[in-house]
């Protein structure tokens, strides 16, 4: 058959299956519209059972939109003679026939790991790339050539999906890769819900997508479990984050929480990071003592015996009242604001017995209680609670720790070094870094809600009734797979939270997820991983990253060392060996370079040669680069012929790279996060990984990584590896990358 015949006939098939579709979300869009206009009056069972059913709907039809492109991708053929198509999700037929099976479903499974060696009882696994709605190729991989008939031996076709898929054009927005997951990769994203899995791997070989994929395939297969608290992702950068931002809901799963490390504390949105040297200080385990002695400092017992003036008497608040105070208000075992309550109680109880004394009162229950009433309302007995117990905000302490030296050396005495003290003091009122976060969130772990949180939450205590009222409506109405007690409950509460799941989770600083997903984890600080596992305490897991890509290099640190502090040996090793995004001919520059500094490290093996050399080009000075640059970038587009460049420099030169490129009217570009959606993106190192394009250029790589020095070494490699086709380096005086170059590739 030639390849026309295949690709109608499976035109065929897809018509069906998007016929399917388009009915199904008519059939969807009418149910969901029937239940919202449904009036239920005030009737908890009705109304709860209403909004069950409104949040079913409504997750399916999501599903069902974002299922749209890329429907169906592939089909297995077995020795029985039985076909299975696959896609991004399942569709039946009326009569229950399967028109479509689920990529993560486990009939789904051999289409990504049988192999010629191991077909099981496939015979042949088909690829069919699809543009909007129409079939436009075929490729078929044979894994048992004598199963097939004359036939179907005549209808095989196609070019490799995975290699058309790298020589596409990049977007500015990460993909997903349903059809072209490896076998290596499908292995990683099946494992068990319980495991914590690291998957170490070097650029391009597709760690990010096997996170994602998994976290897709997680929420498929344990919705019930994790779809009530979500799973949180971690990305290096705002820029990533929105790079990857459409994949899971392109795999129709809405319920992650996507979030820098800056952004891991409610309201707060750190972009700016300190020097490597305090960052150090700042990410080390050594500072949860000195936190725990800051917020405790802010537990004192007065010296000598106070005087204190009320509305109508003096009377004296002594050392041991408070002491005894205080040591009630530990014995609660609550955080330093929810304990002060307890303080400030049994302290004023204390005192207006002493008041009552002085007034010659009996301490009745009545009088202790109205001479309470009045000491609350006396100024030197407010102040004198507070001094001996404040009350404390997180960035308060954090803020008067850094800033204030009767604050940081006693907290910090016998832990920290004067020369490590110098690093991290700042000027009061200082912006809070990406690496103050996790202090933050240490001193709001310590300290608790606060005062005014504490007492709202007195007034709630309806709410695990509600809550067991919403998970017994979910029984009876067999819809608990599909929508959260707790989402049910908010709805019917007096006051209806209308906020996705996403959005409360990300402004609860409690709140706990069913997975955690990190990506290019080796740049986390043991402070940063501390915070995370407070968020997901059951350490489910995908962590994926590459200790070669790190900032700051250190070639004593395992993966072992970065997470046995937090989970001991409770995490499994899986690596990724195979660069499928940066072609061999950058691919060999980039690993001699890491090599020479790092011979320790494993690099990955490319899995494509490419068409272009490296090109390297020389420049007295950044503003004689700048003005060729607008040049240089037009002729990379024209080699191109569409796609999308980067443009990466350090923070010191984008400025002059941004004033260049916008002297030339018909360069589109822009700088940081925006530049993902233009045809040119300027980025800095730290902002590009993860990141991929189809041409880079490097400005001045000696200031990424001066020669002679291994400093920067990481973030040059990380740099050199974003490219899936062209790499152009404009050096300033001699490159770092020369030796790595051969002479014929510069000018």
């Amino acid at each position: 058959m030639s390849e026309e015949t295949e690709i109608s006939h499976e035109q065929q098939h897809l018509d069906t299956v998007y016929a399917r579709l388009d009915a199904l979300r008519e059939e969807t869009a009418a149910s969901l519209d029937h239940v919202r206009r449904t009036h239920v009056g005030g009737n908890h069972q009705n109304r709860s059972e209403r909004d069950a059913f409104a949040s079913m709907y409504e997750d399916q039809l999501i599903r069902l939109r974002n299922a749209e492109e890329g429907l169906c991708f592939g089909r297995i053929d077995t020795v029985t003679g039985a076909t299975t198509y696959i896609g991004r999700i399942g569709i039946s037929a009326q009569d229950r026939t399967q028109l479509l099976m689920d990529w993560r479903a486990p009939a789904s499974e051999p289409f990504y790991r049988a192999t010629a060696e191991n077909p099981g009882d496939l015979t042949r696994r088909r690829h069919i790339a699809t543009r909007r709605r129409r079939v436009i190729s075929v490729e078929d991989d044979v894994l048992d050539l004598s199963a097939l008939n004359d036939q179907q031996r005549a209808g095989l076709h196609g070019e490799g999906a995975l290699i058309a898929s790298l020589d596409a054009h990049r977007t500015g927005r990460m993909g997903d890769i349903v059809a072209t997951i490896q076998s290596e990769q499908d292995r990683i994203i099946r494992r068990p819900l319980d495991r914590l899995v690291v998957v170490q791997g070097g650029p391009g070989t597709g760690k990010t997508a096997v996170a994602l994929h998994r976290a897709a395939y997680l929420l498929y297969q344990h919705r019930e479990r994790i779809a009530k608290s979500g799973v949180l992702l971690i990305g290096p950068s705002p820029v990533f984050l929105k790079y990857i931002e459409q994949v899971l809901p392109s795999l129709g799963e809405t319920g992650a929480v996507l979030l820098t490390p800056g952004q891991l504390m409610p309201e707060v949105n750190a972009t700016a990071h300190d020097t490597a040297q305090t960052a150090a200080v700042k990410g080390d385990l050594r500072m949860i003592e000195v936190i725990k002695r800051a917020v405790r400092a802010y537990q004192r017992v007065p010296d000598d015996p106070q005087q204190l003036k009320t509305i109508s008497h003096t009377i004296t608040m002594t050392p041991a009242m408070v002491k005894e105070a205080q040591d009630r208000a530990r014995r609660s075992g609550k955080p330093h604001n929810g304990a002060r309550l307890t303080f400030v109680k049994h302290l004023l109880s204390l005192l207006a017995g002493a008041l009552a004394a002085a007034k010659h009162y009996e301490p009745t229950p009545e009088v202790l209680a109205e001479l309470t009433d009045e000491l609350r309302r006396a100024r030197d007995v407010r102040v004198a609670i507070n001094l001996c117990w404040l009350p404390l905000s997180p960035r308060g302490v954090l803020d008067a720790l850094l800033s204030k030296p009767h604050r940081l050396v006693p907290a910090a005495d016998g832990i920290l070094s004067l020369e490590e003290m110098a690093l991290i003091r700042r000027v009061r009122g200082g912006q809070v870094t990406v690496e103050d976060v996790p202090l933050l969130d240490e001193i709001a772990e310590l300290i608790g809600p606060s005062t005014e949180v504490l007492e709202a939450q007195e007034h709630a205590g309806t709410a695990n009734a509600e809550l067991e009222y919403a998970q017994a409506v979910l029984d009876m109405t067999g819809t608990g797979d599909m929508v959260s007690a707790e989402t049910i409950a908010q709805r019917y509460q007096q006051d209806t939270d209308e906020r996705t799941l996403a959005e409360r989770a990300a402004q609860d600083r409690e709140w706990t997820y069913g997975h955690l997903v990190v990506d290019e984890a080796q740049e986390l600080s043991p402070m940063q991983w501390r915070v995370l596992f407070r968020r997901v305490p059951s350490k489910s897991a995908t962590v994926v990253g590459d200790l070669a890509q790190a900032s700051t290099m250190d070639a004593t640190r395992t993966w072992s060392s970065v997470l046995a502090p937090h989970v001991g040996d409770r995490f499994e090793m899986e690596e990724l060996t195979v660069s499928y995004r940066t072609p061999g001919r950058i691919m060999t520059v980039a690993n001699e370079l890491l090599q020479e500094y790092f011979p320790q490290l494993s690099v990955p093996s490319p899995v494509r040669e490419g068409t272009y050399d490296p090109l390297a080009e020389g420049f007295d000075d950044i503003e004689t680069l700048c003005r060729k640059l607008p040049q240089i970038v037009r002729s990379e587009r024209t080699e191109l012929g569409g796609g999308q460049l980067a443009v990466i420099a350090m923070p010191e030169h984008v400025d002059r790279v941004v004033a260049a490129l916008a002297s030339d009217p018909d360069v589109d570009f822009a700088a940081g996060p925006a530049g993902i959606d233009h045809a040119v993106a300027v980025l800095d190192p730290s902002e590009v990984r993860g990141l991929e394009f189809d041409s880079v250029i490097i400005v001045d790589p000696a200031s990424i990584a001066p020669a002679g020095s291994a400093a920067g070494v990481g973030q040059l490699y990380v740099s050199l590896t974003r490219s899936t086709a062209r790499l152009r380096i404009l050096s300033i005086g001699e490159s770092v990358l020369a030796p790595f170059i051969a002479a014929e590739n510069r000018t």
